[in-house]
């Protein structure tokens, strides 16, 4: 397990603090099995471009993914254990409350940013989290990271997007079907209507 890097003052240093040496980044906790949310949520792309520099130092492949992760559930715990396995260390982006209610309606998410964020850094794997905003450029958080290898679900881009980010800004993209047995969505239509889940092994609601 990696150890907990202190500076001269007795504090630890990470991902939102100084310590940006490839050492320090090691040992800051990144690489430990707690969730270290302190650590591990990095609003600053700035500093997000930092940390990915200096792991590439270490010679460690980069994986991104995004998506909203709103009630998180089995098909996501899968999802992000799949997407880990591309690389050594794995980047969450996450839809900030704004984006989803831009996409998906004023009543969603059902779960706000900051809790999804932690229950993300939760979840088997998962390195570095951060939002993605309404208003951001268009593949921003690519653009800062340059992964090694980006993870989508197979409605995320286009062949034609796919192969300009793999031109461009990434190392190659893979595509994961989705995992969930039923979607965020129709599980709270079925929560809203007082329907049970439905049995294991029956055919998921039509999203």
């Amino acid at each position: 397990m990696a150890q907990v890097h202190e500076s001269s003052a007795g504090q630890r240093t990470g991902a939102n603090g100084g310590g940006s040496s490839p050492l320090a980044l090691v040992n800051s906790g990144l690489f430990a099995d707690a969730s270290n949310f302190d650590l591990r949520y990095v609003p600053d792309y700035d500093r997000i471009g930092a940390i990915v520099g200096a792991l590439r130092t270490l010679g460690l492949k980069v994986v991104l993914t995004s998506g909203s992760f709103d009630i998180l559930h089995e098909g996501h715990s899968m999802y992000l254990e799949a997407a880990r396995r591309f690389g050594d260390f794995l980047i969450v982006g996450l839809d900030s409350d704004e984006k989803i209610r831009a996409r998906k309606g004023p009543h969603r998410p059902a779960v706000p940013e900051m809790e999804r964020l932690r229950m993300v850094t939760h979840q088997r794997g998962v390195g570095l989290v951060t939002l993605k905003h309404l208003h951001d450029e268009r593949w921003r958080l690519i653009k800062t990271i340059r992964p090694d290898v980006l993870v989508a679900t197979a409605d995320t881009y286009t062949r034609a997007e796919i192969a300009e980010l793999e031109e461009h800004y990434c190392g190659r993209v893979e595509v994961l079907e989705r995992m969930a047995t039923v979607s965020t969505s129709a599980r709270l239509r079925r929560i809203q209507l007082g329907l049970p889940e439905p049995p294991l092994g029956e055919p998921p609601a039509a999203p």
